[in-house]
């Protein structure tokens, strides 16, 4: 009789946490098009495609793969495991929400068109992060006298001095270096002064206008700010870019692949010089018009590179001027 009554305990318990934990897989798909890194989304660009994690589905993986192809249409490659977020005050209800996030590395023409599902701009979300040509206005503009603002608003000076240099390292202010890889970083310190639009969905009063970026639903924005975050700093030691690039490849196609990603210019001539010197390329003998001049060859990544994803990658000279 305990024996039974004790596994009855057992159900209800795991009944009742069933009720408030749900586990949702969510993909943080990559492409870059024409110079432009794009991420495939749901719900008119609202969403990442993402389901909940099944008894049917062999694996987190499986699953995922799933959802997306049954969301979109499109089969996933390369994919690794992104994150784990478990927040209950971050997706506007009371339940506490497992979010296991993956990312997609994969070309946007294999995707079929959809007016329910496609490619969006990534930089349509977080603006303040394309630095290709130049400081963009937003930063000077608007983020940086609302960031004031917000750590002007703290009780105390030590408080106050905190928040400004969490915000100063993060944004590049006060004549500090900008980070392109600090993307997650700036996206939870906007978050926390409460100028995105996803931190104030549930209490808005108008008071303080979100700035501009697209939102979206739940932590999506937060999901995806993690994977830029990801690949900028995975493009620095592997070579995953190759995931991204057609067959064949000018060295120009390759660079501007790189800085879409980087949201930064790199130095032209010493971008050339590491890709050979790291011997990650080989000439396939043929050329192409790429920009209108001299016929520009053509690449393609070394079979060695694309059977060891584990080997080094490139650094980024980035572009100071």
């Amino acid at each position: 009789m305990q024996d039974t009554t004790i596994q009855a305990t057992k159900r209800a318990a795991i009944t009742n946490q069933s009720q408030a934990v749900s586990a949702d897989l969510i993909a943080v798909v990559i492409a870059v098009t024409n110079g432009e890194p794009r991420v495939l989304t749901i719900e008119q660009a609202q969403a990442l495609p993402s389901g909940p994690f099944e008894l049917g589905h062999r694996s987190l993986q499986s699953g995922l793969r799933a959802w997306v192809e049954r969301q979109t249409g499109h089969p996933l490659g390369y994919i690794e495991q992104l994150y784990t977020f478990a927040d209950r005050d971050r997706t506007g209800d009371e339940r506490v929400q497992i979010s296991i996030s993956y990312l997609g590395l994969t070309r946007e023409e294999h995707a079929e068109r959809s007016a329910a599902h496609g490619w969006r701009g990534w930089y349509d979300y977080f603006p303040w992060e394309d630095h290709r040509a130049g400081v963009p206005s937003i930063l000077p503009d608007i983020l940086m006298p609302r960031l004031q603002a917000w750590a002007g608003e703290a009780d105390d000076p030590d408080m106050r001095h905190d928040r400004w240099q969490r915000v100063a390292i993060a944004f590049g202010f006060d004549d500090r270096h900008w980070n392109e890889e600090l993307v997650l970083q700036r996206y939870e310190l906007l978050y926390e002064a409460a100028l995105v639009a996803e931190a104030t969905r549930s209490w808005d009063n108008g008071n303080r206008p979100s700035i501009p970026g697209r939102s979206m639903i739940a932590d999506h924005r937060r999901i995806l700010a993690t994977g830029i975050a990801r690949l900028r700093t995975k493009i620095k030691y592997r070579p995953v870019v190759f995931e991204l690039m057609p067959p064949t490849f000018t060295l120009l196609q390759l660079q501007r692949t790189v800085e879409a990603l980087a949201g930064r210019l790199v130095h032209k001539q010493n971008f050339r010089r590491l890709i050979e010197q790291q011997d990650l390329v080989e000439e396939t003998g043929e050329t192409m018009s790429d920009t209108g001049g001299r016929p520009a060859k053509r690449f393609r990544f070394r079979q060695t590179v694309l059977a060891e994803r584990a080997v080094a990658g490139t650094k980024l000279p980035i572009s100071r001027a």
